[in-house]
C-alpha cells in the first residue's frame, strides 16, 4: 500500500523554502506519494457550488498566494528524488490539450518517471469563464477528448487527433513520458459520468470519501461503489482488473464521527489501531494507494503530523 500527503499549493507553508522542507522530509520519512491541487484564479464571488463541503462553500483559506500546479510540481521534482508527484487533481479543460501534454511530458522526463495525473472535469464555473475555457456546460466532453489527444502525444510517433476541441496532425511530440505506455491516469470524481469516465479511459480510479452527495465514507458504500464499477468497465470492453483504485481521505482520526451516513464505521475514523485496519480493508478490495491531509501552520507542525501518522499507523500497515 502506497502512502500520500496533500502538498500545500496555497498560503504560507507552499512558500520555496516550506514546500522544499515538507516534500523532503516527508520523502525522508517514506512517504510514496505528494498531491498539488489545481487553481489558477480564484473568482471573488463564486456562486458555483463546491462538491466537497456539507455546505457547498469553498474555503477561502490561502487563496491569496497560490501557486500553478505544474510548476509546483516541478519544483518539487527537482528537490526529491523518490517522491511520485500527483495532480490531485488536475482540472483537464485549464489548459490546451497539447500544451499540458507536453509540460506534464517534460516533468516526467525530468523527474525520471515520477508524475500521476490525477484528472477532473472541474467544477467551478466563474474559474472557467475567467480563463476564457471553452462552454462549462461541456466540461465533461472536453476532459474525454483531451485525455485521448495526450495518450495520442504520449505513445504515438506520428500524433494526430481530430476532435471537436483539439485537433492536431503533421506534428513532433518529443521526448515521451519515461513512463511506458505514458503517464499513468487516475480519474477523480465519485458521480457517475466520473465513474463511465474512470472505466474508458482511466488507469485508475481516485475518489475522495467526503462527498455528500456521493458518499464513500464507510467499508460498504466503497464496496458497492466499486462493483458498480467493474460493471461500468466490463460494459466498456475492458477488463475490470486493468483498472486500479486509489482513495483519498482529506479528514482522519478521532475529529470524525464514529459512524458513517449509513450507520457502519466510517472509513479512517478514530484510533491509529482503527485506521490501519481499514487501511489493511482497503487493500483487501484492491486499493493500492491512499492520501491524506495533514495539518500543522509550519512546515514542522506538519511535519510532525506525518512523523506520527508514520508511527502510529503505517508502521501497523
Amino acid at each position: 500500500m502506497q502512502i500520500g500527503f496533500s502538498a500545500p499549493t496555497a498560503g504560507p507553508l507552499a512558500s520555496a523554502d516550506n514546500l522544499t522542507r515538507i516534500a523532503t522530509g516527508a520523502e525522508e520519512l517514506g512517504y510514496d506519494y505528494a498531491t498539488f491541487s489545481d487553481h489558477v484564479v480564484i473568482p471573488t464571488d463564486i456562486k458555483a457550488r463546491y462538491p466537497y463541503s456539507d455546505t457547498g462553500e469553498f474555503s477561502s483559506a490561502g487563496n491569496g498566494e497560490r501557486n500553478e500546479q505544474l510548476i509546483e510540481l516541478a519544483f518539487v521534482a527537482a528537490r526529491t528524488s523518490t517522491l511520485r508527484l500527483v495532480t490531485s487533481v488536475m482540472v483537464v479543460p485549464h489548459r490546451p490539450a497539447v500544451l499540458a501534454a507536453k509540460q506534464l511530458a517534460t516533468i516526467d522526463v525530468l523527474s525520471g518517471g515520477r508524475v500521476t495525473l490525477g484528472i477532473g472535469a472541474g467544477w467551478m464555473k466563474e474559474e472557467f469563464e475567467a480563463l476564457g475555457l471553452p462552454d462549462f456546460a461541456q466540461r465533461g466532453k472536453v476532459t474525454d477528448e483531451y485525455i485521448a489527444a495526450f495518450r495520442a502525444l504520449w505513445t504515438k510517433e506520428h500524433p494526430s487527433f481530430a476532435g471537436d476541441y483539439v485537433k492536431f496532425d503533421n506534428v513532433t511530440f518529443a521526448p515521451k513520458p519515461v513512463q511506458k505506455g505514458g503517464i499513468p491516469v487516475w480519474v477523480g470524481g465519485e458521480s457517475g459520468p466520473a465513474l463511465r469516465r474512470t472505466a474508458k479511459l482511466g488507469d485508475a480510479w481516485y475518489p475522495i470519501g467526503s462527498n455528500p452527495a456521493f458518499p464513500l465514507d464507510s467499508l460498504a458504500r466503497f464496496r458497492a461503489a466499486v462493483e458498480r464499477l467493474r460493471q461500468l468497465t466490463s460494459e466498456a470492453g475492458r477488463d475490470p482488473r486493468s483498472v486500479g483504485l486509489v482513495f483519498r481521505f482529506p479528514k482522519y482520526g478521532s475529529t470524525l464521527p464514529d459512524k458513517a451516513g449509513d450507520g457502519e464505521r466510517r472509513l479512517f475514523s478514530g484510533t491509529a489501531d482503527k485506521i490501519a485496519k481499514d487501511v489493511k480493508d482497503l487493500a483487501a478490495l484492491g486499493v493500492s494507494a491512499v492520501d491524506l491531509s495533514f495539518g500543522g501552520n509550519t512546515a514542522a507542525e506538519m511535519l510532525t503530523e506525518m512523523k506520527k501518522f508514520k508511527s502510529e499507523v503505517m508502521a501497523k500497515i
